[in-house]
């Protein structure tokens, strides 16, 4: 809030023309990063109206912060010895109204949410390169909240695939419990630039 808050009307500005361009947005905040880092969230969609809204997005945020006279960059690690602000992806299955990935198993997850979790561990040294979209990316660094290790967890920020501790269904239809993955491969990045 302001005066400490003192990005929010530019956040505010950038939520709105989204909504005004037909991009659900479910919330926005500042995040913990100097340099007026902040996270504003999208709804889930399928996987290309996901990128087409993607491209939206980040022409959106640099237009809005241009009118202001500043600027947006998407860059994981922009300032020395501060948070950064790699790109992570909440992933979901759904079958109909049924969360796929709920269940009994850790953090309340599936063998299914479990699978999924350990596919993108074995391959996450793989996929991790291929959205690199300049030298000036770099990989996760310890002690910032940023994914470093290949694992996962419940609570420990610094695992690639985290498990968020909060059950809101994305869904309102939805009768059971909702279950998601957070993903941020150590190397994450959000192309294009």
């Amino acid at each position: 809030m302001p005066p400490a808050d003192q990005l929010m009307n530019i956040r505010n500005e950038m939520m709105h023309t989204m909504i005004d361009c037909g991009i659900d947005i479910e919330a926005q905040h500042h995040e913990v990063a100097t340099g007026g880092q902040a996270e504003i969230d999208m709804k889930f969609r399928d996987l290309v109206t996901m990128a087409d809204q993607m491209m939206m997005y980040k022409y959106i945020c640099k237009n809005v912060a241009k009118k202001y006279g500043k600027s947006v960059t998407f860059m994981p690690k922009p300032l020395f010895g501060d948070n950064g602000s790699g790109m992570h992806c909440h992933i979901s299955l759904w079958r109909g109204a049924e969360p796929l990935f709920a269940g009994s198993g850790y953090a309340g997850l599936s063998d299914m949410g479990l699978y999924a979790i350990g596919g993108l561990l074995k391959h996450a040294r793989r996929s991790a390169d291929l959205p690199i979209p300049r030298p000036t990316a770099t990989s996760g660094c310890p002690g910032y909240e940023a994914p470093v290790n290949l694992a996962y967890s419940q609570r420990n920020r610094s695992a690639a695939c985290r498990i968020p501790m909060y059950s809101r269904t994305p869904r309102p239809s939805a009768s059971s419990t909702a279950a998601r993955i957070r993903a941020a491969i150590p190397t994450s990045r959000s192309p294009p630039c």
